[in-house]
C-alpha cells in the first residue's frame, strides 16, 4: 500500500536534543507529536529484527548507545551502553546480528560488541583507534570515524574516517576482531562520510567524500579497496558552500542517491549493470541541510531530515527512480535521522 493510499505509517525523527518525535501520515498530511524524551542525541540507529530491538547513538559527553524496544503502548529502554569513544555517531549490525559496531566521530574509534542472546551489547566493547589527519585544519586535526558496515560474509568491518581520508578495515574472528589496517586511502581533503557496500555486486562499493562532494566508485572488497571513478554531487558551475550527507541505493540496484548540504538537494544517479554511476538529476528538498533521508520504494516517498531547517520533508519517487517537488514539510526540533519503527 501506498503511504499517499490510506493508513498512517510509523516513522520516527531522531534529534541531536529532545528525544524522537513521531512523523505520522493520515488522511493526506503528515504532522508529528510529542517526542520520546528517554532517546537523547539519538543522530543515528539500527534496527534488529532477529531481537526486535533498536539501537540509538547518544552523542552526549559520555558516548554510549541505547538500547529500546518499541511497542504499541510506546518505547522502552531496555539498556545504555557506553561506547568507551567520544561523539558515536554511526551504528552496523552484523548480517548474523551477532555484533554492533560503533563508529566514535569525535575519537576517531570504532567500538565493537558482541551481543548476548537477547541481543544486549556485552560490555566493554572491543576498542579500534585509528591515527592520523587531513589538510583540512579545521575538520581534519585528527580521525574522525563517520560510518561502520559489516561485508555481506560478515568477514570484515569496514570504517570510514573523514579526518584521515581513509576506509580503515578490521578482520572479523569468532570472538571480536583483528588489528585497524587501512582498506583505502581517499584523495587528501576529500573528507570520505559514508562508504555503501553495492547490494548485489560484492566487488562494487560506493564513497560519499563530505568535504570534496564527491561519490567514488570504488572496486574490490576482502579487506582493499581501488577507486575507478570520481564524480561531483553538485551541478556544474554550482560555487556556494555545500557538504555531502547520507547515501542510498534501491533495491534493485540501479539508482543511487546522494544528500548535498548547502545546495540542499538530492543526487540521483543512474547504475548501469556494472554500478557506474551516471548523474541524472538534483531534486530540491525543499529545506536547507538534509542530513538524512530514508528511501521508502514501497511507499513510493523519500523522507527528508533537513538540519538548519529542523523539519522533515517529503519527496515522491516516480516509477523512473526521479524524485519529485517535496509534498510536505513538518517542524521537528534537532531533526536528524528519520528511522521506521
Amino acid at each position: 500500500m501506498s503511504v499517499s493510499e490510506g493508513r498512517p505509517a510509523d516513522f520516527w525523527i531522531g534529534t541531536h536534543r529532545g528525544g524522537l518525535y513521531p512523523l505520522r501520515h493520515d488522511g493526506g498530511q503528515w504532522s508529528s507529536g510529542e517526542p520520546y524524551t528517554q532517546a537523547l542525541s539519538a543522530s543515528f540507529g539500527v534496527y534488529s529484527p532477529l531481537h526486535d530491538l533498536q539501537y540509538l547513538v547518544d552523542e552526549r559527553d559520555d558516548g554510549a548507545v541505547g538500547i529500546y524496544r518499541k511497542a504499541s503502548s510506546g518505547w522502552t529502554r531496555l539498556a545504555r551502553v557506553a561506547v568507551r569513544g567520544d561523539a558515536p555517531c554511526h551504528l552496523a549490525l552484523s548480517s548474523d546480528q551477532t555484533r554492533l559496531a560503533v563508529a566514535n566521530y569525535a575519537s576517531g574509534s570504532v567500538t565493537l560488541f558482541l551481543l548476548d542472546h537477547d541481543g544486549i551489547p556485552v560490555a566493554p566493547g572491543q576498542v579500534f583507534a585509528a591515527t592520523g589527519s587531513g589538510p583540512d585544519r579545521t575538520r581534519q586535526t585528527g580521525p574522525h570515524a563517520h560510518w561502520v558496515g559489516f561485508d555481506a560474509a560478515d568477514r570484515w568491518l569496514y570504517a570510514v574516517d573523514l579526518g584521515g581520508d581513509a576506509i580503515h578495515a578490521v578482520a572479523m574472528t569468532a570472538t571480536g576482531g583483528e588489528v585497524l589496517r587501512t582498506a583505502f586511502k581517499a584523495p587528501p581533503g576529500s573528507g570520505p562520510r559514508h562508504l555503501l557496500l553495492h547490494p548485489r555486486r560484492r566487488d562494487i562499493a560506493y564513497l560519499a567524500c563530505e568535504l570534496a562532494n564527491t561519490l567514488m566508485l570504488l572496486s574490490g572488497g576482502d579487506g582493499a579497496f581501488t577507486a575507478i571513478e570520481t564524480l561531483s554531487t553538485l551541478p556544474a558551475g554550482f560555487g556556494g558552500p555545500s557538504i555531502v550527507a547520507h547515501l542510498a541505493i534501491n533495491a534493485a540496484g540501479d539508482r543511487l542517491y546522494v544528500s548535498n548540504r548547502g545546495h540542499d538537494s538530492i543526487a540521483v544517479f543512474a547504475l548501469d549493470d556494472a554500478g557506474t554511476p551516471r548523474l541524472i538529476q538534483h531534486a530540491p528538498t525543499g529545506a536547507a541541510y538534509p542530513r538524512h533521508f530514508l528511501l521508502l520504494e514501497d511507499e513510493a516517498c523519500l523522507i527528508v531530515a533537513n538540519e538548519k531547517d529542523e523539519c522533515v520533508t517529503v519527496l515522491p519517487i516516480a516509477p523512473n527512480g526521479m524524485l519529485g517537488r517535496s509534498v510536505a514539510r513538518v517542524a521537528v526540533p534537532g531533526a536528524a535521522f528519520v528511522l521506521r519503527a
